[in-house]
């Protein structure tokens, strides 16, 4: 558990210090006629990463006008200052305390005809399943939905439940789209959503995965 002063150090001297290491990553975009497809609509859409890919993800999305959700607990605040000082606005929440209020933020977000981020199997995992939030919002609201992924070369592994990807300075990012769908609002379609949803990230993590394999972890 860190300190006190520990946890605002980190608070005041992370978010310079990312986005000085990621100001030197070179990414490679694949599928990208996907996301011009989606923001060329000008309709609402959710942006899906799995967890593990947050980093990657949005620091090639700043600036883009989106709202992530991030998560209330210790590493969602730290994360979180990093994320509003490149661009997005938050939505913060639990997936144990306030999940239905958040849920309302999302939707309320995307009808409002914005942009919402998130990582359908945060903030606590299991890592890689796909819970029913983010097509639910979509389905509520008219939204889209884009999945991405992004893989690192070379690259930390954390030790956490979602194996987080953290580039290493000047790393080789390999970042995909998946293929776009539109959710429908009625529930007998939830499920069918989330198989969408499940393949379409799986699509994203095939065409982001480096061609010599799996992204080489540093240590």
């Amino acid at each position: 558990m860190l300190s006190r002063v520990g946890r605002e150090t980190i608070r005041r001297l992370g978010p310079p210090s990312l986005r000085a290491v990621a100001g030197t990553w070179r990414t490679e975009v694949i599928a990208g006629e996907r996301w011009d497809e989606v923001v060329e609509s000008g309709r609402p859409f959710v942006l899906l990463c799995w967890h593990e890919a947050l980093l990657p993800v949005i620091w090639h999305h700043r600036h883009h006008g989106i709202s992530a959700m991030i998560s209330e607990a210790q590493d969602g605040e730290y994360l979180a200052g990093f994320v509003q000082s490149i661009g997005y606005d938050l939505i913060r929440g639990s997936s144990t305390r306030g999940a239905s209020r958040v849920l309302r933020d999302a939707i309320r977000v995307l009808r409002a005809g914005r942009a919402v981020g998130l990582t359908p199997d945060g903030p606590r995992g299991p890592r890689r399943v796909f819970k029913p939030g983010a097509v639910a919002a979509a389905g509520m609201s008219g939204a889209r939905v884009l999945a991405v992924h992004a893989e690192a070369e070379p690259c930390w592994r954390a030790g956490s439940w979602d194996r987080t990807v953290v580039p290493a300075p000047f790393a080789r990012i390999r970042l995909a789209y998946g293929p776009w769908f539109a959710p429908t609002r009625a529930h007998s379609g939830r499920e069918q959503a989330i198989f969408q949803g499940s393949q379409a990230l799986e699509e994203a993590v095939r065409l982001a995965t480096f061609p010599t394999g799996v992204a080489t972890p540093i240590g």
